[in-house]
């Protein structure tokens, strides 16, 4: 039987949270937030999502998901945005069949205490050595390997032949310092050999990628986990800061 919302119960749901859940595992393979009969607008839609896979196969045995309301009567949609993102973050990606992790993840969603307590707590620094900060928000994990975290940092980016005058790479999550690398050389964008990073991400246009090594303990110990947040004005859309260069 088709179901649906009838305008009086979506007034009475509000903004709400749903899941869908599988009915051979009873584990939910989707999050999502709308109001109205949003829940239902996924059924029959065909596109080469993971979540569409999981629909169409049911479909194909003759099953539903059953549409679970995990909150509503929500105060407004940014109360539901917040929900969903702490939900995905907390069933884990890569358990779901959403594409991403949701609204402002990067700076509200799960995290170490110790990641809040590092980037709330951070002191700002004055850059005084000709730099590159490059901000990894969309890359960054907290307790990520220091090989995944120099790759997420060295490429690749589009910048012009003021590169050239840099002589440090600062990888910046959420305005604080994560590491500090030398760019020893540049090159043209998956030009050089990656092991945590597909090619076919990386392999474009104009852009370029540095090859380098972890700043010494001095210059580590000047910037690490320390704010550079002055030098990232709101609204900055380049994910690339040169600073004294």
């Amino acid at each position: 039987m088709e179901l649906r919302v009838s305008p009086d119960v979506a007034e009475k749901l509000g903004y709400y949270v749903y899941l869908y859940v599988h009915p051979d595992t009873n584990k939910p393979f989707y999050v999502g937030k709308g109001q109205g009969e949003r829940m239902l607008a996924h059924i029959g839609v065909q596109n080469e999502s993971r979540k569409a896979a999981v629909l169409h196969d049911l479909a194909q045995a003759g099953k539903e998901p059953r549409i679970d309301i995990l909150a509503h009567s929500l105060p407004d949609e940014e109360t539901a945005f917040r929900i969903e993102c702490a939900v995905i973050d907390a069933l884990e990606l890569g358990e779901l069949t959403n594409e991403v992790r949701g609204w402002r993840s990067s700076t509200l969603g799960r995290v170490p205490l110790a990641e809040l307590v590092a980037t709330y707590a951070a002191r700002p620094v004055e850059v005084t050595d000709p730099s590159i900060l490059v901000r990894i928000n969309r890359l960054y994990r907290p307790g990520m390997e220091t090989h995944a975290l120099y790759e997420a940092t060295r490429g690749v980016w589009k910048l012009g032949t003021r590169r050239e005058r840099a002589k440090y790479a600062m990888a910046v999550y959420n305005g604080v310092v994560r590491a500090v690398y030398v760019i020893d050389t540049w090159h043209p964008a998956a030009s050089t050999p990656y092991s945590t990073r597909e090619r076919a991400e990386l392999a474009r246009a104009g852009r370029w990628e540095f090859v380098g090594k972890p700043a010494g303990p001095e210059i580590a110990e000047k910037y690490l986990g320390r704010s550079v947040a002055k030098y990232l004005p709101k609204g900055l859309q380049s994910p690339v800061v040169y600073v004294q260069c």
